[in-house]
């Protein structure tokens, strides 16, 4: 996921408060969170961890969802988007107006 910095400010916080039992995760969130800078062309260097542990080779899509944005290796978020349209939709958008 990537915030900007308001938006990661209010999502560490909530991070933050979760009970001793949340503690590994509050871990991974927090503890591998990193700053990054936009070049002079408005691009953004994920590093090279980062790549990694979020699983992307070479191709990567950007989702704007609201708030933040997803990160996902291009191949990885065809397939994960191919599976989800073969399934019916959530109860939760039956009464959705689109």
């Amino acid at each position: 996921m990537i915030f900007p910095r308001n938006e990661w400010e209010r999502f560490r916080d909530r991070i933050a408060a979760l009970p001793m039992q949340a503690q590994w995760w509050k871990r991974i969130f927090l503890g591998n969170a990193m700053d990054v800078d936009m070049d002079s062309s408005g691009r953004v260097l994920v590093s090279p961890e980062l790549r990694a542990a979020a699983g992307i080779s070479k191709d990567a899509i950007l989702l704007g969802m609201g708030a933040y944005f997803e990160l996902w290796d291009a191949q990885v978020y065809a397939v994960q988007e191919a599976e989800a349209m073969k399934g019916n939709m959530p109860d939760v958008f039956k009464d959705f107006s689109f």
